[in-house]
């Protein structure tokens, strides 16, 4: 196989004759999505949870982290600007999905048998009661809580004179500058209003002719949301006042050097949310990269999906920016300022020690480097001893992944480097060591996926950055998103080439890597290394009919994979076996996996679910899932892996890898899931997946109804263990082994 991919590679790799990036017209063959084996028994037809409704409990989890007092205060604040962020990507995602749906006359019931009419009431009604819960949260508990700490959210009034001239200043010089009032009258038409924009609305009166007049103001959203009163680092010292001001506060005191000669009778806050979902017919473009960046313009001019208004608009104004929009009643959302918690970001960042968990230093995985003195390790050398199973953040990503692929750029020996890249950070150095490698001479393959969501732009100025050091860089296959998260790295050796590989959960991303918990598998196998040759050769060139020995591909074999270790569960259960299924995912939503689920529960195996956001199952229902147990655990990190684990028997069969249990995962991307082979790195899986669904473990628990219950204490009210906790305590004790 050595042969093999050195053949695949091509000759003059980082030379200026640089092959264009492209999209790879061989299309995998996407199986028919086939109606799933029906569990047996009485089968109920609300067997499934609707995705959508249970989306709108994930955030309610986020919601209760903020709610709760025992919790670090900025903290909290954090978990207030999360709640906001996904619920506006919700909004510009699913719900303007839903409103297309219903818009186009295709009315096909969800899997939960809801029509999308019905869908739209449902969460429209709840996602409203959620914000105002929202609202409440930080005003009743959030506000009063850190104004004990010293840390303001302030108005203008109860600012002193020295702050109001200091905020004179800088908006004179730095807001004044950039702000661009519109008016609405005959000449000037109703001007469009961008997507999660915060905006003023104005009535303003002419003293000569005495006509009342409407203007819209943008707050700038390329200047901070919160200003700090009192200097950049006043939050940080304890004891010391720090106080914030909106910026649109600031603005409003302003508005009449933005309409001079003009009375100010009135001014309200309010935010539109438009559709944000991307829709790219990849068959018909030429280019897929030009295709895709028109999408993005026409992307800011999507249609409305939710109105936000301060509860102090006039009426009238609250009709007129509902005419003019054309949002109905139930789309309007009435919320007391400040709108727009995604700011409290500014707030929940600031550096007070006491107010935040304990820092956590991510270190060197122990099969990386075994004293905490030594030089970097030689990743290579590593790999070659045994395949190293890597758990971030509690496993340092830049000694290990980063480290992998830096070192791989300044090998001499390193031939070739392929790569796929979802999502990357702005400075990423992954980017920087394929550039180092390919400028060296390496042939280098980058497959940037560039309808990563909300990350298109910035994977498009990735791709032609690349393009211009001589990264050849593709973009995949036409009509699937490349989702999987590979590293193949073919280097010359005294016995021949070897190729060593890593295979992640989590995105090549090095700072969320330190707040994603993800899994990683760094590997010399033989075997996973021809898989991901053939593999990396399918995505980039023409081999639709790739076989794979250690690896569950999809389109094509993730689904029916997993189904064949469930049914196997269910031959060992019947054949007195050990037998058990768990599973650990992001979201649970796919109906042919969940009914094979059901099957095995019906066969009395023991089936574990442990799902970050959307879960599809309903648990515990007689006769179909009695055995079937849900958890849910949010905190600290976010949880990100993907493991699937089989008692198998006795001899415990795990993978880890990019697929989540959706219809998109499954039938719409490129996923990868490899099968564990050391027994440590099993045992080390099984054992976490045990302590997750423990019940002395921290967590939420899913009924048959789909309700969500925190279970955190125990009936003594004291506190339950937090897995996250665990995890950082265990890593610290495997330290103080190394050191004694």
């Amino acid at each position: 196989m050595a042969s093999e991919t050195a053949a695949r590679v091509p000759s003059r790799y980082g030379s200026s004759e640089t092959a264009p990036a492209r999209a790879t017209q061989d299309r995998i063959d996407i199986p028919d999505f086939a109606p799933s084996l029906l569990p047996t028994g009485d089968i109920r037809p609300d067997r499934f949870l609707d995705r959508e409704i249970s989306w709108l409990d994930f955030n309610a989890r986020v919601l209760e982290l903020a709610e709760d007092p025992d919790l670090y205060l900025l903290e909290r604040v954090g978990f207030l600007s999360i709640f906001a962020s996904n619920l506006d990507e919700f909004f510009m995602v699913r719900v303007a999905g839903l409103k297309r749906r219903i818009a186009t006359g295709l009315a096909v019931p969800s899997a939960a048998g809801l029509s999308p009419i019905e869908q739209l009431e449902k969460i429209m009604g709840d996602g409203y009661r959620l914000q105002q819960r929202h609202a409440a949260v930080f005003a009743e508990q959030i506000r009063p809580a850190l104004a004990r700490e010293n840390i303001h959210l302030t108005t203008w009034e109860e600012l002193d004179e020295p702050a109001r001239l200091e905020l004179h200043k800088l908006f004179t010089e730095k807001v004044f500058p950039i702000l661009t009032p519109l008016a609405v009258d005959p000449a000037h038409p109703f001007p469009y209003i961008s997507g999660l924009s915060l905006n003023l609305a104005v009535v303003v009166r002419n003293p000569i002719s005495e006509k009342e007049l409407f203007a819209r103001v943008k707050v700038p959203d390329q200047l901070p949301r919160l200003i700090s009163v009192d200097g950049p680092r006043a939050g940080s010292i304890s004891g010391r006042t720090a106080r914030f001001i909106a910026l649109e506060d600031v603005i409003a005191v302003h508005l009449d050097q933005l309409f001079p000669g003009m009375e100010v009778l009135e001014h309200h806050t309010f935010r539109v949310t438009r559709n944000e979902d991307l829709e790219v017919e990849e068959d018909d473009a030429e280019n897929l990269l030009q295709a895709l960046e028109k999408e993005l313009l026409r992307r800011r001019f999507g249609p409305p999906v939710r109105l936000e208004v301060a509860t102090d608009i006039n009426p009238s104004i609250r009709a007129l920016l509902s005419r003019e929009l054309g949002i109905e009643e139930d789309e309007v959302f009435t919320l007391p300022a400040p709108l727009d918690l995604r700011g409290l970001s500014v707030i929940g960042k600031i550096d007070r020690g006491e107010l935040h968990y304990p820092k956590h230093v991510p270190h060197t995985s122990r099969h990386l480097n075994e004293s905490e003195t030594s030089k970097a390790a030689n990743v290579f050398a590593a790999m070659r001893r045994r395949d190293i199973l890597l758990h971030h953040p509690y496993d340092s990503f830049s000694t290990s992944v980063q480290a992998f692929l830096e070192q791989a750029a300044a090998d001499p020996k390193v031939q070739a480097i392929k790569q796929t890249l979802y999502r990357t950070s702005g400075d990423s150095p992954i980017v920087d060591a394929l550039i180092d490698a390919a400028e060296a001479g390496k042939q280098v393959l980058a497959l940037v996926e560039i309808k990563a969501r909300f990350d298109e732009q910035a994977n498009i100025s990735w791709a032609r950055k690349l393009e211009q050091a001589g990264v050849h860089v593709v973009y995949g296959i036409v009509g699937l998103k490349t989702h999987c998260k590979l590293s193949l790295v073919v280097r010359q050796e005294i016995d021949g080439l070897r190729r060593y590989c890593h295979i992640g959960t989590g995105n090549y991303h090095p700072r969320t890597a330190r707040y994603y918990e993800d899994l990683g598998l760094l590997t010399s196998n033989d075997q996973v290394g021809e898989d991901l040759s053939r593999l990396f050769n399918q995505l980039s060139g023409y081999a639709p009919k790739s076989t794979f020995k250690r690896l569950l591909v999809a389109p094509r074999s993730v689904r029916s994979g997993l189904i064949d270790r469930i049914e196997r569960e269910i031959a060992n259960k019947n054949a007195g076996r050990a037998a058990r299924v768990v599973i650990k995912v992001n979201s649970m939503v796919d109906e042919a996996i969940i009914d094979a689920l059901y099957r095995a529960s019906q066969a009395g195996v023991k089936v574990d679910v442990i799902v970050r956001g959307i879960c599809s199952v309903r648990p515990g229902v007689p006769g179909l899932s009695e055995n079937v147990t849900v958890r849910s655990v949010l905190g600290r990190f976010l949880e990100h892996s993907r493991v699937f684990a089989f008692a198998n028997g006795g001899d415990p069969a795990v993978f880890m890898g990019s697929a989540d249990m959706m219809h998109r995962n499954l039938d719409r991307r490129v996923e990868t899931l490899v099968q564990l082979s050391a027994p440590d790195d099993i045992e080390y899986l099984m054992t976490l997946l045990d302590r997750y669904m423990d019940p002395r473990t921290a967590s939420w628990h899913l009924d048959e109804e789909g309700g969500w219950t925190r279970h955190h204490k125990n009936e003594d009210g004291e506190d339950l263990g937090d897995i996250q906790s665990w995890l950082l305590a265990s890593r610290a004790r495997q330290r103080a082994a190394v050191r004694r």
